[in-house]
């Protein structure tokens, strides 16, 4: 859903609730790897898919309100690169890696055929440069 102006909608949030997006974003990222090991099983490629996504969603909310006080309310996940590509430096680069992670959601979440094993790297690869950036977003 849009504000007027074309704005996103956003919800304030401060450093602490950076930080407890940041410890879930790890530990979601920490099962997709768990999950991931038994990648040749569709449901659990699908599964660790699904995982790593979620975590670079809180890690993309952890580097927002770190960096800017809010962070994306918007029913689509893309506009949250609306926000990321405000964060000097790196902000474009996470945004690119979130809407790479998000146009496997479909697949990962809701689709018949799974996710491939390449698509699966990609998405843990995505995620963790995700959780890499929210870390130093919050080191500053």
């Amino acid at each position: 859903m849009r504000m007027r102006g074309g704005s996103i909608r956003t919800s304030p949030c401060d450093r602490r609730d950076a930080a407890l997006r940041l410890a879930q974003a790890k530990k979601l990222l920490e099962q997709a790897d768990v999950v991931a090991v038994e990648r040749k099983n569709p449901a659990a490629a699908d599964g660790a898919a699904s995982l790593a996504i979620l975590a670079g969603i809180a890690a993309s909310d952890a580097g927002c309100c770190a960096a800017l006080g809010r962070r994306s309310r918007s029913q689509n996940h893309l506009d949250a690169t609306q926000l990321l590509v405000e964060i000097h430096p790196a902000g474009k680069d996470a945004a690119n890696a979130l809407r790479r992670l998000l146009s496997v959601k479909d697949k990962a979440n809701y689709g018949i055929v799974s996710v491939s094993g390449a698509d699966l790297d990609g998405v843990l690869r995505h995620a963790q440069a995700l959780v890499a950036f929210a870390e130093a977003v919050m080191l500053r």
